[in-house]
């Protein structure tokens, strides 16, 4: 742990707790609260404020509120929080502070199905756009079961296989969505360029029916299983004399991440860094222990979605940003920054 992250140490986990919660609720209430049409502190509480406060709203505010800002709202909890459980169990399955699912190939797997039905549903008349989610869902499993594969041998995951495959993943990844792109018609190319930069802005209540019960299945067993996972860490032999059936963790982890990244990839398209920022940074706060640093992740990848969609909507209005390229542009020089300050402290 570096001396300049850590000012509270696992100790004091439980500050660094109520500190990302109380964090959630005021970028809740400001993400609720401003917008195109304006700002108002009293959008949040209009259903339950007296008429002599919020007699000056229109119906539209509150419409804009309902039916906008708090799907777009939800939907940034869920891909933030299952982003970084995601991230944090992909690293404690590999035992390696690098693995991630986008640097893993996981969520271009997902992107080059979700793509690919988006492109061919003009074309092929069984194929439409309801068929996104479990496409992404599928996708992201046969990659993430594939890359398993690849660098295991004998029960053990080889990381550098696992890195190195991730990248020849990525590549062909990006080669498809090129070459779906270039068959596309004009409508489905607009469609595709906001899955490759990834987005909240088609947050909508019906398209949360489709991808929000994968995403919230994925963060409630991964939870669940928090401490099994952290005997994992501890290697397989140890694990097994913990009472942990290993391969059948394994097994439900790898589920898990397919499924809750599918979902993500689904609803916003792929938002990179977040699972491999935040649970680096928990980690440095609270240390490896998965059954502290695993609720911080979740709590620190909402802060860190709402702080990047807010700034989406803000930098530009009144048009918006992609919020990947938000978590990108600061997410990288931050992780850069982090790796130095541990090799200092592994070095000092």
């Amino acid at each position: 742990m570096t001396p300049t992250l850590a000012i509270l140490t696992a100790r004091h986990h439980q500050i660094w707790l109520w500190l990302s919660a109380a964090m959630v609720i005021v970028l809740a209430w400001l993400s609720l609260s401003s917008g195109p049409v304006g700002w108002d502190w009293r959008m949040p509480l209009v259903a339950i404020l007296p008429d002599a406060f919020v007699q000056d709203i229109s119906q539209l505010h509150v419409t804009v509120v309902t039916q906008i800002r708090l799907p777009r709202l939800l939907l940034a909890l869920l891909v933030g929080c299952v982003l970084a459980c995601s991230g944090a169990a992909s690293q404690a399955l590999c035992r390696n502070p690098l693995a991630d699912p986008s640097l893993m190939g996981v969520t271009g797997g997902a992107a080059v199905a979700a793509i690919a039905v988006i492109a061919l549903s003009p074309k092929v008349a069984f194929i439409n756009e309801s068929m996104v989610a479990p496409a992404a869902f599928l996708g992201a499993l046969a990659i993430t079961s594939l890359l398993y594969r690849v660098a295991s041998h004998q029960g053990q995951v080889q990381i550098t296989v696992l890195l190195l495959a991730g990248v020849a993943i990525n590549a062909v990844a990006m080669a498809l969505i090129g070459l779906f792109s270039f068959f596309a018609d004009d409508t489905s190319l607009r469609l595709m360029t906001y899955w490759q930069m990834g987005a909240l802005a088609g947050a909508s209540w019906p398209a949360m029916q489709y991808g929000a019960p994968l995403i919230l299945i994925c963060i409630a067993m991964l939870f669940i299983r928090r401490k099994q996972i952290n005997a994992l860490m501890l290697g397989e032999r140890d694990a097994r004399h913990l009472g942990v059936n290993v391969r059948r963790l394994k097994n439900e982890v790898i589920f898990l991440i397919a499924l809750g990244v599918g979902g993500a990839v689904a609803m916003s398209g792929m938002i990179g860094f977040v699972g491999l920022l935040v649970p680096h940074l928990a980690r440095l706060l609270v240390g490896p222990d998965l059954r502290r640093m695993l609720p911080l992740s979740m709590l620190l990848g909402c802060v860190v979605l709402l702080t990047a969609d807010w700034l989406a909507r803000l930098v530009v209005a009144p048009s918006e940003l992609p919020i990947g390229v938000i978590t990108a542009l600061f997410g990288s020089p931050f992780f850069v920054y982090l790796l130095i300050q541990q090799k200092r402290g592994v070095h000092a």
